[in-house]
């Protein structure tokens, strides 16, 4: 038997919220017990009605989205967040707040239903609250019109692409709106290292430091390639290569 969420619904557009009624209304197992039209709405009737599910937009006037989910994320038995935007630029910003998923709009009634299965999955599994941790442990990235969650634990290499950062796992990569500068205080330094003004690596993934005959060294990624390491950072990455 599917699991009914007792659903709330946060938008500042009228409009975005009768798509949603309806998207959820079409789902099996999920019940509207209310909507908010602005940010300190949504916190009286999460602290009224109790909700199972706020699906959240971002972009709002005063209290924004990530601002009340971040309210939400210090109860002691909070709702799952699933933030609903056209906006890709806040993925980074949602790990903070432990959103369970980020779809973009217009949402499809398919990606709704896997945001569904998530939060049964989410609610029915032991949650350390994300406050407590101050490292990005996982990423949102968008791939084919919709977010796509990725383990940082799987990113080998980090670059930096002007006012982005791309994401190497494998084979394949993505983009996503942040600083190389932001992100490296975010990136737990256990896991991940700067070796240049412009590029992180994992550093499990480092299988060996070449020397150049110019005096340059560079990390061995394996399969990830070779990429220089910039004279700043040099004394680091030999340390842990002799660690």
């Amino acid at each position: 038997m599917i699991q009914t969420l007792r659903t709330l619904i946060v938008d500042d557009e009228p409009l975005a919220i009768e798509r949603l009624q309806i998207l959820t209304g079409q789902q099996d197992g999920v019940s509207l017990v209310g909507t908010a039209s602005d940010g300190a709405s949504a916190l009286r009737l999460v602290d009224a009605l109790a909700p199972d599910l706020v699906l959240c937009d971002i972009a709002m006037p005063d209290l924004n989205g990530l601002e009340v989910a971040a309210a939400i994320d210090r109860l002691d038995n909070p709702p799952a967040v699933i933030f609903v935007t056209a906006f890709d630029q806040y993925a980074v910003a949602a790990f903070d707040v432990a959103a369970v998923d980020y779809l973009l709009k217009p949402v499809s009634p398919d990606r709704l239903a896997r945001a569904l299965t998530r939060v049964r999955e989410w609610r029915a599994t032991e949650r350390t609250p994300s406050h407590q941790s101050k490292w990005i442990n996982e990423f949102w990235v968008q791939n084919r019109g919709e977010m796509l969650r990725i383990d940082a634990g799987q990113v080998d290499l980090i670059e930096a692409e002007r006012d982005y950062m791309r994401l190497h796992v494998g084979a394949r990569s993505w983009l996503i709106h942040q600083t190389i500068k932001s992100l490296e205080a975010r990136m737990n330094p256990d896991q991940f290292m700067r070796i240049h003004r412009s590029k992180m690596v994992r550093r499990d993934g480092i299988v060996g430091l070449k020397h150049h005959g110019d005096g340059a060294w560079s990390v061995d990624l394996g399969e990830g390639g070779v990429h220089r390491v910039g004279r700043t950072y040099l004394h680091d990455v030999k340390a842990i290569m002799h660690a």
